[in-house]
């Protein structure tokens, strides 16, 4: 009719002529029931979601990592070796080590375990409180890459490095020469807080002593990893010990490579064996002080290894992605064993990598192990490779395990101490007879060897210089292998033996 108002409907209200378009359509409104509308407006809305295209992000497969907190370029950080002074005093102190507080927080795997062609993993860094940083967990007994390495609790409590020193065949004399290494260590380190394969940049030594490592001097990261391993094996932090101030100034000097080279911890003259032994140094050093400064560092340090890793081949040599050798081999995954028992982040697609590359070398069905292929094994190239295997994984009574076993035990220890320092752990790991005639003979050829008289007392070189590498690296090198094989008896608690089990660790 016309001139009819359509009533109000709603809160809102709708008028208009019922002739209008407005009119007509409030009028169909009321005739429709509720559910119709209702249908009808998700109708429309899902038709203009659909009208709606963007093209999705593309996907960035490389390798990230993010850090929170953490300094924006190598300047950021400073020369931690400009605050050192110039000469070191001996007394203990408790000063900590200068580096930023950041800590590794998740770690997101982005590729399958399966697919041996992925990148390297990607870690997020942020910072958290040191009350997460907990002994029980960095200390337990079981941790490593298998998951059934000892861990590192035999060196912290001296009670239990005594128990062990007497079960496993050291003695008094073993510990003496132990503690003359590292006071030799000590008055060889340099005014930054590093060390030095050339004895004679030394202030304090200046040439006195002899066989020096000049050919291998700017590899600063290789001889300060290897004086500190020591410290570390026999339980000596920047926070215990009667070295603190000491090993505050060698952890500084190391981490601070390590941050401004953002992982990568070596120079020039260094390769990735400096790398490993700087992976090594900074974990374990973590792990025992549980300063969580010492996190970031040592998480980079390991990334860098997973990031060298050669793609193809599954192995590391001496620069990034080159095929791998089974030397160097032994270090990263040593570097990365160490980071896994201080809950570190180890990539598995990492280690399965490096599995197929020991698969590749083997020989005698793992028995024996080859350098760049399976067509060249030796004595020590064996060791490492024997050593690998137990902390992937292998089973003592495993044959083949147990036939490489056999051949190091018959040849028994040499003067190739590059030789000697994986034999030893091999065969302490394994225990039983032919360890007890094995840590005989070599305990005794070490007492025996360690020069007594003058700048040189507590170092070794004569009568053991016949090793592999002692001739460019030196007094040092020979000397930190020799302290770390006497410290065998407790810096890696048995593999095998009933000290690793996690439940008697946490008593």
């Amino acid at each position: 009719m016309a001139g009819q108002t359509i009533p109000s409907t709603g809160a809102a209200g709708v008028r208009g002529d019922p002739g209008s378009a407005r009119g007509l359509a409030a009028g169909l409104l009321r005739q429709v029931p509720a559910w119709a509308v209702s249908m009808l407006v998700h109708v429309i809305i899902l038709l203009a979601m659909a009208l709606i295209v963007s093209e999705p992000p593309k996907a960035d497969l490389r390798p990230k990592m993010i850090v929170s907190n953490a300094p924006e370029s190598a300047e950021d950080i400073g020369d931690l070796a400009d605050e050192m002074p110039d000469q070191l005093p001996m007394e203990e102190v408790t000063d900590p080590v200068v580096v930023p507080d950041a800590a590794v927080e998740n770690v997101q795997v982005v590729a399958d375990a399966e697919d041996l062609s992925a990148p390297a993993v990607a870690v997020e860094l942020s910072d958290f409180g040191s009350e997460l940083v907990q002994p029980s967990d960095l200390l337990a007994g079981v941790g490593g890459i298998a998951g059934q390495a000892g861990g590192l609790g035999g060196r912290t409590d001296p009670k239990m490095r005594q128990q062990l020193v007497l079960a496993g065949g050291g003695n008094a004399q073993t510990e003496a020469a132990v503690e003359a290494a590292l006071k030799w260590f000590i008055s060889h380190q340099m005014p930054d807080g590093g060390w030095s394969f050339d004895l004679a940049a030394c202030p304090s030594c200046q040439g006195q002593c002899s066989h020096s490592g000049k050919s291998r001097a700017k590899d600063r990261c290789g001889a300060t990893a290897l004086a500190l391993l020591p410290f570390l094996g026999r339980g000596y932090t920047h926070r215990e010990g009667p070295y603190k101030k000491q090993l505050d100034a060698g952890i500084a000097f190391l981490a601070g490579m390590s941050l401004k080279g953002e992982g990568k911890c070596y120079g020039e003259d260094g390769t990735l064996y400096s790398q490993g032994l700087a992976g090594i140094v900074l974990s374990e050093s973590y792990a025992m002080s549980k300063d969580p400064r010492l996190q970031l560092p040592a998480q980079l340090a390991l990334n860098f290894i997973m990031t060298a890793q050669d793609p193809v081949g599954g192995g590391w040599r001496y620069s990034p992605k080159q095929p791998g050798d089974t030397s160097a081999v032994g270090w990263q995954l040593m570097a990365l064993k160490s980071g896994d028992m201080a809950n570190l982040r180890v990539n598995p697609l990492t280690v399965k990598k490096a599995v197929a590359f020991l698969d590749s070398v083997q020989s005698d069905d793992g028995a024996a192990y080859g350098y760049t292929d399976k067509s060249t094994p030796g004595p020590a190239r064996n060791a490492v490779g024997l050593l690998c295997r137990m902390y992937l994984g292998w089973k003592k009574n495993n044959p083949a395990l147990q036939r490489g076993v056999a051949n190091l035990a018959k040849a028994g220890p040499s003067k190739d101490l590059y030789h000697d320092y994986y034999a030893t752990q091999v065969l302490h790991h394994l225990e039983g007879d032919a360890w007890t005639a094995w840590n005989t003979r070599m305990r005794d050829l070490l007492l025996n060897t360690q020069a007594k008289r003058g700048h040189e007392a507590g170092s070794w070189y004569d009568g053991v210089d016949g090793g592999h590498g002692a001739d460019a690296a030196g007094r040092l090198y020979c000397t930190a292998l020799s302290a770390m094989i006497l410290e065998v008896y407790y810096r890696h608690l048995p593999i095998y033996g009933q000290q690793s089990v996690e439940e008697d660790f946490r008593e």
